[in-house]
């Protein structure tokens, strides 16, 4: 599956991507943050991933093409490894409630609260 547009809103925070069977998904910064395909997020072997805290505020800096299947993205936050293909991308759209909601859920359990994005 093949994106026919990527439209970044800073303001809003928002990576809007169409995709070429019709489908578009409005990924916010921070959940594309949370959930970036780096061994930095990801770890480097099962159950080693590293739970991301503190990103409510987080921006998208950049969208960088990676040949024809991928897109860098540049976080305000520094953090810019890790490529999102375009396969990743849309498995993150088709299951944004989801993920989001399991992200949620491990915040709790590790007693961290997420704080509601500042509007500055």
């Amino acid at each position: 599956m093949f994106p026919t547009e990527i439209k970044l809103h800073r303001k809003s925070r928002i990576l809007e991507i169409h995709f070429e069977d019709g489908k578009v998904f409005n990924l916010p910064a921070e959940y594309l943050r949370v959930h970036s395909p780096s061994a930095e997020v990801r770890g480097h072997g099962p159950n080693t991933a590293v739970l991301q805290v503190g990103k409510e505020n987080v921006n998208i800096d950049d969208v960088q093409p990676v040949g024809n299947y991928a897109v860098r993205l540049v976080f305000d936050d520094g953090h810019a490894t890790g490529l999102y293909t375009w396969e990743y991308l849309y498995e993150l759209g088709s299951n944004q409630k989801q993920y989001w909601q399991r992200y949620l859920e491990a915040l709790q359990k590790a007693g961290i609260e997420r704080r509601p994005p500042s509007d500055s």
